[in-house]
Formats: structure tokens, C-alpha cells, sequence
């Protein structure tokens, strides 16, 4: 049996995770939040903030499916911890919405069906979004190149790149 003085001693025996305040910018909103110095920038996102689009693929950093922007550089957030994107600029899928309207990149997803089950869309999304803002007409090579750390089990990438590539206006090559 489990008593009060076995749970007394096993509850002063664990670790007290340390917090500490996380001042970022979330999709242009400043934040400051209490959180554990442990805690991955998915679970702040996820947990702490409320905002969900940003999905746990691999949990391991082999996907991409967790892509977020970091100051405009596409992120790891299942790898990252929260503390480490401290005073930055974090964009996630909601944070890509122009005016309260799908961007022209999302748009181009959704005509060409770049996206099948969507899981992976969100981190596709943010890992072309950073792409195009370095590269505005990149060839079918460079496309690929930039998403190669995001992994899609629906598609041959066909689409996806299909997608990309009308975001950007260009015909490919």
C-alpha cells in the first residue's frame, strides 16, 4: 500500500523544475510566459501560447512536420528548447495569414494539392515560406534543396513542389 509517508518522501525526492520568464514575439504578439527552463519550444507553442497548427511528427528533429520561423529561419521546434528562441520573432502556421486571409503561399497549396493528410503541411509551409523569403524564384532544384528537411509520406513531392514553385510565380527548371 502507498501511504502518506511513502508519497511525502518520494515527492520531496524529486527535482523541482526551474522557471524562468520567456519574453518572445509570437505571430507579431509580444509574450512573456513563466516557463520550466526545460520546456521545447513545441510544448510552449503548443501548451503555453494555445496555438496548435504546428504539429509532433517524429519527435526526434527527422521530419520537419514542427517547422516553425525563428527570426525568419525555419526551426525545429520539437528539438528546440523554448528558452533558446528567447527575444526573438517566432512565426508559426496561424502567424502566415495576411489580413485575415490564407497567404499566397498557402493559397497555392491548397489549388495545386500540395497537401494530402495535411500533418506535414504546416511544417512545408513555414520551411517554403523562409525559403521564397530568401530565395523569391527558386528553381525546381533549389525548391527541393529547401524543403529537403521535411518529409511527407502522401505525396511524391510533386505537388508540393507544384505548389511552391506558383507561390513564387515562376515556371521551374
Amino acid at each position: 500500500m502507498f501511504g502518506v509517508e511513502q508519497f511525502l518522501t518520494k515527492k520531496n525526492s524529486e527535482k523541482a523544475v526551474s522557471k524562468s520568464i520567456l519574453s518572445v514575439t509570437l505571430n507579431g504578439r509580444k509574450r512573456e510566459d513563466a516557463v520550466a527552463d526545460n520546456m521545447l519550444l513545441i510544448d510552449y507553442i503548443r501548451e503555453v501560447a494555445g496555438i496548435t497548427g504546428t504539429k509532433m511528427g517524429c519527435d526526434g528533429g527527422e521530419c520537419g512536420a514542427c517547422t516553425v520561423l525563428v527570426d525568419g529561419k525555419p526551426r525545429l521546434a520539437c528539438i528546440s528548447l523554448a528558452h533558446s528562441v528567447a527575444r526573438q520573432n517566432i512565426e508559426t502556421i496561424e502567424g502566415a495569414r495576411k489580413d485575415g486571409r490564407i497567404s499566397k503561399l498557402q493559397r497555392a497549396f491548397h489549388e495545386k494539392l500540395g497537401s494530402q493528410c495535411g500533418y506535414c503541411t504546416p511544417g512545408m509551409v513555414m520551411a517554403s515560406e523562409a525559403l521564397l523569403r530568401a530565395n523569391p524564384n527558386p528553381t525546381d532544384d533549389e525548391i527541393r534543396a529547401g524543403l529537403s528537411g521535411n518529409i511527407c509520406r502522401c505525396t511524391g513531392y510533386v505537388k508540393i513542389i507544384e505548389s511552391v514553385r506558383k507561390a513564387a510565380g515562376s515556371n521551374g527548371s
